[in-house]
């Protein structure tokens, strides 16, 4: 497996504000106007991309959703999502 390992740096400026380098950007897929989000645990910070760490935490929550509620295989969730439009349909 290859790993991204790098080590870069900022300069913090008088407002706090840094310009997170380039190559750190490309990594986390992130450009102007996105958003980052500041992981903070005990001395060490993660910065990552905000959509991409929404989703996770996202999938963490619904694993496993699925089966609790029945839906065991495809034709299953075919099912519920023709049910729900045809529900939509009738209001």
């Amino acid at each position: 497996m290859v790993t991204n390992t790098f080590v870069d740096n900022a300069k913090v400026m008088s407002k706090g504000q840094i310009t997170i380098p380039k190559d750190v950007r490309e990594v986390l897929g992130v450009s102007s106007g996105d958003r980052v989000t500041f992981i903070v645990e005990g001395s060490n910070v993660r910065i990552v991309n905000s959509a991409v760490y929404a989703m996770q935490i996202l999938q963490q929550d619904m694993a496993g959703e699925a089966e609790r509620t029945g839906l065991t295989s495809e034709d299953d969730i075919m099912t519920l999502v023709e049910e729900l439009r045809n529900e939509d349909e009738n209001f």
